[in-house]
């Protein structure tokens, strides 16, 4: 059996209950060592096997898969949850060639640990209803529908996965799409982590905040009036409106 596991965004006591049981059961752990807190391969006491997916191409970690697969129990420990920007897709599909049993466990994305170290809610009554989660094009193309110039069109939220690298080119896009210099963003380097720093500045300030700090990799871009917060309150606790759980007053 694979078990493809979120490892989380950081914190190691952020991994679900289920991730760390999984953890501690495995025969074999195959991590991301580049992005994961390798501090939870301490959750295994049974001297798994591990390996370190940043030293290994796709057929190399699969051809592990494959050979040990039905009769050893695999962690495929990712980042993050496994199922934003994962690469896990690939992987499926080879394993459900050979027939061989997988289970994904979700984990906390960087997406809610950089809300959380922005003490932010991506959702603010009459502020934003809507997150977009995307990357810059780099070396791997986006659809072209969704091009970051045009996602920014909708002046929704947006989280920016994978592209702090590529800042100049993010901050063009934006305005491109229709943010104004004064757009507030926020910029959260390794959410949850011991080293966590989060970075508050504008549309008009990113590149230079990014370039000063030197934030090179392993951060999110998070845009939007949603950072300003909002004075509306929403209807669900409001004494004014009836629930299925509560009546108006």
């Amino acid at each position: 059996m694979i078990n493809f596991v979120g490892a989380g965004c950081g914190a190691v006591d952020l991994i679900t209950l289920r991730g760390k049981r999984l953890i501690e059961e495995a025969d074999i752990i195959i991590y991301a060592g580049s992005l994961i807190n390798t501090d939870l391969l301490k959750f295994n006491e049974k001297k798994a096997l591990m390996y370190n997916s940043a030293l290994m191409d796709l057929d190399e970690i699969m051809a592990i898969m494959i050979k040990k697969g039905k009769n050893k129990r695999i962690v495929r420990l990712h980042s993050g949850d496994p199922s934003i920007y994962g690469a896990i897709k690939e992987q499926m599909l080879i394993l459900d060639k050979y027939d061989i049993p997988y289970d994904i466990c979700p984990g906390v994305s960087s997406l809610s640990g950089a809300a959380a170290a922005l003490k932010a809610e991506y959702t603010p009554a009459e502020v934003s209803q809507t997150v977009i989660i995307c990357r810059m094009e780099g070396k791997t193309k986006v659809p072209e529908l969704e091009s970051l110039h045009s996602l920014a069109t909708h002046q929704a939220s947006m989280v920016i996965f994978l592209s702090i690298s590529l800042i100049e080119k993010v901050k063009e896009e934006l305005l491109i799409g229709g943010y104004s210099l004064k757009t507030p963003v926020g910029i959260v380097y390794k959410a949850t982590w011991d080293d966590e720093k989060v970075f508050e500045c504008c549309i008009e300030d990113m590149v230079e905040v990014v370039k000063k700090n030197n934030i090179k990799k392993t951060a999110l871009i998070c845009v939007g009036n949603f950072l300003k917060g909002s004075k509306a309150k929403s209807k669900l606790y409001s004494k004014d409106f009836s629930t299925e759980y509560r009546n108006a007053k």
